[in-house]
C-alpha cells in the first residue's frame, strides 16, 4: 500500500475528520499520475498530437489516472501514457469532467467535477500566497 492509499483510506475511515480529509488531497495533488493517452498523428500533422483516455460511465465523463505505472499496466497493458502532478490536474481540468483514481483496485475514488472545482480554487489560492510572498 502507497501513502496515498494509506490517506484514501484514512480519510474514508474518518469521514468527519477534516485533517484525514486534508491530508489526501495535499498528497494527490503534490503526486504525479500516469494518464493514458490516444496518440493522434492525423489531427496534429506531422508532430503528432497527445490526447487523454476519457472513459465514460453512467452518462458522465471520467479522467483515468493511476497513482502508479503498474495500477495503469494492470488495466491496460498496452496503453501509451504521459506523467502530470495531481496540481496541474486540477488547474485544467474544466466541468463537466471527472476523475476516477486507480480503477480496477480496492483504492479507486472518483472525482467529480465540483469535487475538482474545489482542489482547482485550493491551488490558485496557493498560487497567488505565493506570488505575494514573492512580492513581500
Amino acid at each position: 500500500m502507497e501513502k496515498l492509499d494509506e490517506a484514501l483510506v484514512d480519510m474514508r475511515q474518518n469521514a468527519t475528520d477534516g485533517k484525514k480529509q486534508s491530508a489526501f488531497y495535499d498528497l494527490f495533488l503534490n503526486s504525479s499520475f500516469f494518464i493514458p493517452i490516444i496518440e493522434d498523428n492525423e489531427q496534429q500533422g506531422e508532430e503528432g498530437g497527445v490526447f487523454p483516455l476519457i472513459a465514460e460511465a453512467d452518462g458522465k465523463d471520467y479522467l483515468m489516472l493511476f497513482s502508479t505505472l503498474e495500477r495503469l499496466q494492470a488495466w491496460d497493458p498496452a496503453v501509451p501514457y504521459v506523467e502530470a502532478p495531481g496540481h496541474v490536474l486540477a488547474l485544467s481540468t474544466v466541468p463537466p469532467l471527472n476523475w476516477a483514481l486507480n480503477v480496477g483496485t480496492e483504492y479507486s475514488k472518483e472525482f467529480h467535477d465540483e469535487e475538482i472545482a474545489w482542489l482547482r480554487d485550493a491551488v490558485e489560492r496557493c498560487n497567488a500566497d505565493a506570488v505575494d510572498r514573492g512580492q513581500a
